[in-house]
């Protein structure tokens, strides 16, 4: 099998897509993003990678707290806007109609609609080039209920999680194995 070399680049595909909801002073806003991944297990801590130039940029390095919101398929559409409109000049709760609910540790509004909320507390900003990271803990998870079984068990896979690959959005599919599958003894 023949390969072409390419410039550096970024293929790490897919990625999750997140809606980030963030507030500076009166203003709230949300942002979508593609680069948002786990970092750390305990402590609970997470990254977001935004472009100075963003609206939300300022607003999050500022408050220094924001909320990720986890995109389903009935978010798709709204993420997609919320990522090509600036909160400059639009309202983006208002013009998608989503609502905004009160998070429980940090001062930013969380998306009542996306099945899980993961509040968060900037730790520190890694100046990087085209985007900085925002490295943050983790203070607070919301998790529907409605998604849990009678075991009291999240069902996350069936919320109708999107991903983001190469300028695509797809929604995850078929259950190919779980964690340690392939050494389990039959």
């Amino acid at each position: 099998m023949s390969k072409q070399l390419w410039k550096p680049g970024n293929m790490l595909y897919p990625l999750p897509v997140v809606m980030v909801s963030c507030r500076c002073g009166e203003k709230d806003n949300i942002i979508t993003v593609a680069w948002a991944g786990t970092i750390c297990t305990n402590p609970a801590m997470v990254s977001i990678s935004i472009k100075k130039e963003r609206f939300s940029y300022d607003m999050i390095k500022e408050s220094g707290e924001f909320v990720i919101n986890l995109v389903t398929d009935r978010l798709v559409r709204a993420a997609d806007w919320c990522g090509v409109r600036s909160g400059k000049d639009y309202d983006k709760f208002r013009e998608m109609n989503l609502t905004k609910e009160k998070a429980e540790t940090v001062d930013a509004p969380m998306i009542a609609e996306s099945p899980v909320n993961i509040e968060c507390v900037v730790e520190e900003i890694k100046e990087l080039g085209s985007h900085d990271m925002f490295i943050s803990r983790v203070t607070a998870v919301r998790a529907e209920e409605g998604y849990m079984d009678s075991k009291g068990k999240f069902m996350l896979n069936n919320t109708g999680l999107v991903t983001y690959s190469h300028g695509e959005y797809f929604m995850l599919g078929k259950k190919l194995g779980k964690f340690g599958y392939s050494v389990k003894r039959q």
